[in-house]
């Protein structure tokens, strides 16, 4: 069976058994059983959702400490565009990458640089007319990763090229190489996440056999540590100067990639169960006009990352500020660059991985799809999410799957102890009158008022 690397894991000692998330999961990968949640591992896709919505802070993604920088005799920074959304009235990006190298890092690489060499490479693909339209972006890879476990059928939309993040690295790394004689295993390429999906993408990467990102911290951990170094470096001559334009940073946000196409005839939509809904429209062949379909499962696009800090519609107010003055953009690729070739495409080609299917048996699956369709016929229908699955069809899944019973549903419950309750009534009738619990009292009653 395939192993599987999450960043979303559970803290059960904090989990109340809430119910939250179990609503809110867009593979319907959690369960409540006894009173605390489970992730069923092979579906989760590792969108921090549920990290968003509990209360009680029992779901958390994991990722590097600060001092991973230490591991590497040449460590890069690797800052994604929504860290500079995070700053209050910061309107020169070059502030948070000089106060990067005064933390400790040696070189900065913009994912923004990445992201529009990436922008560049998807125009001349587009152009070419060897992509299946409408093309779905590949960024988001939890949306990338929903598309595989769920809608098989639009692996083919998907763009087959490396995200930004993964760009930045491999083009970190060469170099860093070329500028330090250095092997590459001795320099560490180290991205700042908005996300816990990033983090997975590069323990599990899609599209590649092994990632060129070396650890992963939260954008949450290292801001509060910029602060103090920033103003250090505010009225100080700058080491390194931003090389990333509007375009780049505007991947910071939904749409921005879409923007980057120069290309109006695109569909951009945040939030996963947008998401969700533009897939199953897309199955639908409801677009049949669209050239581009950019995904986000984070509300705002990566601003809204579960590893940020600020309010996603706020930060993505910011973002814009800070873009105004920029150039469109400042990287430009040939088309059909042969150089790139090894750094932005795909090397892996996507695969449908079935972690929904039923059974291996065709035959079999179909005896079980039958069978959840009549377990759900029988339920209330009210999908409450007190049975603890999502709805009422998972609670049939998980039946037929010996996962769970029918009397995990409350209202199924009520209906057999009530049954029961009127067994025992009529089982009374068969008691002699002298040992009926009502008889008794009365007995016990009368001779009290005798005495």
């Amino acid at each position: 069976m395939q192993e599987f690397f999450h960043s979303v894991t559970l803290d059960k000692d904090k989990c109340k058994g809430c119910i939250n998330c179990i609503k809110r999961c867009p593979t319907e990968a959690i369960r409540v059983r006894n009173k605390k949640a489970y992730i069923i591992t092979e579906r989760c896709i590792d969108c921090g959702e549920c990290i968003r919505v509990c209360p009680h802070h029992a779901k958390k993604a994991i990722f590097d400490e600060l001092d991973v920088i230490h591991r590497f005799e040449y460590v890069i920074a690797l800052p994604a565009p929504s860290l500079m959304a995070q700053f209050n009235n910061l309107e020169d990006v070059d502030i948070v990458l000089n106060a990067l190298i005064k933390f400790g890092f040696d070189d900065v690489y913009e994912v923004a640089k990445a992201a529009e060499i990436v922008s560049a490479v998807t125009r001349d693909l587009m152009k070419s007319g060897k992509l299946t339209k409408p093309v779905i972006s590949s960024a988001c890879p939890a949306v990338t990763r929903l598309i595989r476990v769920r809608f098989p059928g639009l692996i083919e939309h998907v763009l087959p090229l490396n995200a930004p993040i993964e760009v930045a690295a491999r083009l970190a790394k060469k170099a860093a190489v070329a500028k330090t004689g250095l092997p590459a295993e001795k320099i560490g390429a180290v991205f700042i996440s908005p996300c816990a999906a990033k983090v997975t993408a590069t323990k599990m990467p899609l599209g590649t056999q092994k990632s060129a990102v070396d650890a992963v911290l939260a954008v949450s951990e290292i801001y509060p540590k910029l602060f103090p170094l920033m103003k250090e470096v505010a009225n100080d001559e700058p080491q390194i100067t931003s090389e990333a334009g509007r375009i780049g940073l505007s991947w910071g946000s939904s749409s921005g990639e879409s923007s980057g196409l120069i290309n109006d005839n695109y569909l951009a939509a945040d939030g996963i169960e947008n998401v969700i809904r533009v897939l199953e429209d897309l199955e639908d062949e409801k677009f049949q006009n669209v050239d581009f379909i950019e995904l986000n499962a984070c509300n705002g696009g990566c601003v809204g990352g579960v590893l940020n800090v600020e309010n996603p519609y706020v930060a993505k107010t910011k973002l814009k500020r800070i873009r105004k003055n920029l150039q469109v953009s400042m990287n430009h690729v040939e088309p059909g660059a042969l150089d790139l070739q090894d750094v932005i495409a795909w090397d892996t080609p996507l695969e449908y991985v079935p972690v929904l299917k039923l059974d291996d048996d065709m035959m079999t699956a179909m005896e079980k799809m039958a069978k959840i369709e009549e377990i759900t016929e029988q339920l209330e229908g009210l999908d409450c999410g007190s049975c603890g699955a999502p709805s009422c069809r998972a609670l049939a899944e998980d039946v037929v799957r010996g996962l769970a019973s029918t009397d995990d549903c409350i209202f199924n419950f009520k209906s057999n102890i009530q049954t029961l309750l009127n067994d025992v009534h009529k089982i009374e009738e068969y008691i002699p009158r002298p040992f009926r619990a009502g008889q008794k009292e009365k007995k016990e009653g009368g001779s009290h008022d005798a005495d």
